[in-house]
């Protein structure tokens, strides 16, 4: 492709830093693979805040702050070098037990983000096509006068509360709690399109829906296999982790439909159809089962229903997989060899095992093959399952969703009660705040609101259809962006539908551009995480602290401080911050922190107090490279980050859990089993575990999970404190306020959640055992109706939500491309942050499309070329064709952090003065068809259907 010099655009000399990316490489240190050993603290000032830049005095005193990157779930860290109040200098930590010093040019690039020039610099709003400057005093009258009007009309519910994974642990739980005042489920996050399958179908496995390992147990695996996963570009620092693995011998497999900087490492590779896991991860059981290489032991003691696999895997036969995935019989026979005689295993996946009808079907069929292999529990195996920003895991964990309060506890009457008690807010007085009519799915308080992949249909559907009171009205989106929607018209005329749109977020983003309105936009200027402080929690579940770098820029405002001042605004101010202090305008981050260790004993957070958490971040030097354990110190035998669930109070100071359910160790050094979620029996079979149980323990056996009565028929009772026993009563481990259940059970060697078998039958999803089942949108009708997809249905999360009656149109003729989407090394998310940054937005300049070289001389179009892509819904963008073998024939591929651009029209005129990205492009993600989990509505983007054809002057 061409290469225009973004570095000598006018645009980019007018930036704060004035250079180019070649001059900021010859000063830094770095080189054109990547940094050099070199310290990247080259002696160039940042100006601060201004359009034109600021002098620094680089004799000035210098402060150095501990940060974590802000882009992927890795969780690396920065050492941030700040002068007379700007950020000057960084370096990656080498002494961070995640990091050791590495970096990926996104992390490198972190000081841009933080100091960037195209950020929204104070609160405006959209007026006759103008974006008008506001005060923040009549931004948020204005929002707040708006929402007070949809609730008076339609009630609580008219209002979409989209949140963010770039949120800090307190920010997301706070949001979550302000929706829950405000009366309404409707609030979600990006989770839901990107691992919400993951989330409930992992835990609908063995308990937790997390990564059971970490990346520097990688280091452990004998073998690994990658499926829709390409760390190598999405997780570049991990992807060191992964190598070190092979350098100690570690068997690298990777299925993928493209041919990846992943793949390039591996020791097999099959490229596979998009779509088709569950199959391909069947056909690799069929060889294990066939040979007898599945691990029977632990299958009969910690695993229920394998039989019921077996069964089902005798239909995917090496032919049958091979039909449906176009993998062949010798290269599935030779995976299945190696990961049975390689072991302890790992199996990796990310979005591109998640963002499908049978997302849930998927990622269950990864555990169950972990499961009969008897790797998960195990040090060098696991599901490590690979997140995308920065506290994805986090926001998810606090509940920043719209099917489950915080920490996992649902919406039911006791998890409201649960939560009311911490929150010290009347019960009724919450109940009081939501709609109080029954619908199709029952009442609003006690059933899953909205989730952000369909919020456009919660506003154009017809109301009649909706488990809700009449549509959407109004919609905050904070910190997420319009270009991670599908259906790109559909989402547009949504937008253009609304009463008013909120956008908070560092960025514009696409959400202020895609619609044709004219009025009803605000935007509020939101801090970095650089211009505030709190946790955040990596994808293995270490929980890091940031500290502060910088003050907020311009006129921006900590989240946190913005959802207090909307609270104030709504009336519900004094019970969001009850028990929080208030600073001026700014709640304490600390005291959020103690509020979620109060509350958030599922996952056990209530051990990682912020004292706790801040002795760590000081200690990054004390904790082993392999193992994640401080040796030595004053945090000595801690696990870096207390990696949750971290038990008990912060006084009882468990050490955090490295590894799930490995019952090679004591549960107060970090041991666990696996959960008994599930009840005891099912079907006459019992399902809690028979002869396996964690290191230590008194119950030699299963047991189910903790309670007040269960303690006293143990004959325990009496270990609890009187304090404790008074808390305690009529509780259960979960809701057990003192921690003493927690605290007794462990203190006997148990697991606070039981002693449970795994489960490979969820009877209460809709494939109990996980099936191939065709996308919505096929080319391959040659395998319906025998793989065709589920009937619709009439309620998914408040809405309908289609199946087989878009499968049973014939697409395929006119729409003959498979098409699939993928991460790129340079940008992250939506692109919004990272399009903005220079030398980034230098390495990758256009959107375009993987095209097969035959498929270029197929369709008459060359290396370079513009085409259209359209889909057989309507949507359609322009990309430039990168001709490739990468990609199999017959598949296409788009990367899918571009926006600005719609229907190949460039839209970002439309953006405020200043603030318009370097790089824009076609949203992969708007060309996307229709297509969600029936388990979670998480949306389609990994596998669709469309026709290109070049454009034409």
């Amino acid at each position: 492709m061409q290469l225009k010099k973004i570095g000598d655009q006018s645009a980019v000399k007018k930036s704060v830093l004035g250079l180019n990316r070649r001059h900021f490489i010859k000063g830094a240190g770095m080189t054109a693979g990547g940094i050099s050993a070199a310290s990247i603290f080259s002696g160039l000032a940042i100006g601060k805040v201004k359009a034109e830049e600021t002098a620094v005095d680089i004799s000035a005193p210098k402060t150095v702050k501990r940060t974590i990157c802000s882009h992927c779930s890795h969780g690396c860290g920065v050492y941030a070098e700040v002068q007379q109040g700007v950020w000057t200098k960084q370096e990656p930590a080498f002494d961070h037990p995640f990091n050791a010093g590495g970096h990926c040019a996104k992390g490198a690039a972190l000081r841009d983000h933080g100091s960037g020039d195209k950020r929204v610099k104070y609160p405006m709003k959209l007026v006759a096509g103008k974006w008008q400057r506001m005060s923040w005093d009549e931004a948020l009258n204005d929002i707040g006068d708006k929402m007070l009007k949809v609730r008076e009309e339609q009630g609580p519910d008219g209002i979409m509360w989209i949140g963010s994974a770039k949120f800090s642990n307190e920010q997301a739980y706070f949001y979550r709690k302000l929706a829950s005042l405000w009366g309404t489920n409707n609030t979600d996050h990006s989770a839901r399109i990107c691992h919400s399958t993951t989330v409930a179908g992992v835990a609908n496995t063995w308990g937790y829906g997390a990564m059971t390992n970490s990346f520097n147990d990688m280091h452990n695996a004998k073998s690994v296999l990658f499926i829709g996963s390409n760390p190598a570009e999405a997780h570049p620092v991990g992807m060191q982790h992964i190598l070190i693995g092979k350098e100690r011998g570690s068997k690298l497999i990777v299925f993928d439909p493209r041919y990846t900087r992943t793949a390039a490492h591996a020791h097999i590779f099959g490229q596979m159809r998009p779509g088709t896991d569950i199959a391909v991860i069947w056909g690799l059981l069929w060889h294990i089962f066939e040979n007898g290489w599945e691990d029977k032991e632990y299958i009969k003691q910690r695993v229920y229903a394998m039989d019921q696999v077996m069964e089902v895997v005798k239909q995917y036969t090496p032919e049958e997989v091979e039909k449906i995935s176009g993998i062949d019989k010798e290269t599935m026979y030779k995976a299945a060899h190696t990961l049975a005689h390689n072991k302890p295993g790992m199996v990796c996946w990310a979005m591109g095992g998640t963002q499908h009808t049978v997302g849930n079907g998927n990622t269950r069929a990864y555990c169950i093959l972990e499961l009969a292999l008897g790797n998960i529990g195990q040090p060098g195996g696991g599901a490590n399952i690979f997140r995308g920003h920065d506290n994805v895991q986090g926001a998810t964990d606090m509940g920043c969703l719209s099917n489950t309060l915080p920490a996992y506890y649902g919406l039911s009457e006791g998890a409201w009660k649960h939560w009311s008690g911490v929150w010290g807010v009347d019960l009724d007085w919450i109940k009081g705040r939501f709609d109080q009519t029954k619908y199709g799915q029952g009442y609003p308080m006690n059933t899953t609101g909205i989730p952000c992949s369909r919020w456009p249909d919660a506003v154009l559907e017809e109301p009649a259809k909706l488990s809700q009171k009449g549509n959407v009205r109004g919609v905050l989106y904070w910190g997420q962006s319009v270009n991670t929607i599908t259906r790109g018209e559909h989402t547009k005329k949504a937008l253009d539908a609304l009463d008013f749109m909120v956008i908070v977020d560092p960025h514009p983003s696409s959400t202020s551009i895609l619609g044709d309105r004219k009025d009803g936009i605000y935007l509020l200027p939101a801090a970095t995480q650089f211009e505030t402080y709190g946790s955040v929690t990596a994808s293995n579940r270490s929980i890091q602290w940031r500290e502060k770098v910088i003050e907020p820029l311009f006129e921006s405002k900590p989240d946190h401080t913005i959802m207090y001042l909307l609270a104030k605004k709504l009336g519900i101010g004094e019970q969001l911050t009850k028990h929080i202090q208030v600073n001026g305008e700014e709640p304490l981050v600390e005291d959020i922190t103690r509020e979620i260790n109060k509350g958030c004993w599922t996952i056990g957070y209530t051990g990682s107090s912020p004292e706790r958490l801040k002795k760590h971040q000081k200690n990054w030097h004390t904790f082993n490279f392999d193992t994640l354990k401080a040796e030595g110190g004053p945090i000595d035998g801690d696990y870096y980050g207390l990696p949750w669930p971290c038990w008990g109070t912060p006084e009882m100071n468990h050490p955090g859990t490295p590894i799930l359910y490995n019952t090679s160790i004591p549960v107060s050094e970090g041991g666990l089993c696996f959960r008994a979620r599930f009840g005891i029996e099912h079907e006459g079979t019992n399902l809690l575990a028979e002869g396996s149980y964690p290191k230590g323990s008194d119950i030699q056996d299963g047991y189910p999970e903790f309670s007040a009565a269960m303690l006293q028929q143990l004959g325990w009772w009496d270990d609890l404190t009187v304090k404790e026993k008074t808390a305690a009563e009529n509780k259960n481990w979960k809701t057990d306020l003192s921690g003493g259940i927690q605290r007794v059970a462990i203190k006997h060697g148990c697991a606070p959640f039981g002693n449970a078998k795994a489960r490979c039958n969820v009877w209460t999803f809709p494939d109990h055992i996980p099936i191939h089942r065709e996308p919505l949108y096929t080319v391959r009708r040659d395998l319906l109706p025998k793989y065709e997809t589920h009937d619709d249905f009439e309620y998914i999360f408040r809405l309908p939500t289609l199946y087989k009656s878009i499968q049973q149109q014939d697409h395929s003729a006119e729409f003959p491309l498979i098409i699939t989407s993928f991460r790129l090394v340079e940008y992250e998310g939506g692109g919004e942050e990272t399009r903005s940054i220079s030398w980034l937005a230098e390495l990758q300049q256009e959107m375009f499309v993987e095209v097969n070289p035959a498929d270029c001389n197929d369709y008459g179009v060359q290396h370079d070329d513009m085409v259209w892509l359209e889909s057989p819904e309507g949507n359609k963008i322009q990309a430039k064709v990168m001709s490739t073998p990468r990609i199999v024939r017959g598949v296409i591929g788009i990367p899918y952090h571009f926006a600005g651009h719609y229907e190949g029209k460039d839209i970002t005129d439309r953006y405020p003065e200043g603030t318009k990205p370097y790089v824009s492009g076609g949203a992969a993600d708007q060309l996307w068809t229709y297509g969600y989990d029936p388990v979670t509505n998480i949306q389609e983007t990994k596998v669709s259907i469309c026709k290109m054809t070049k454009v034409t002057a």
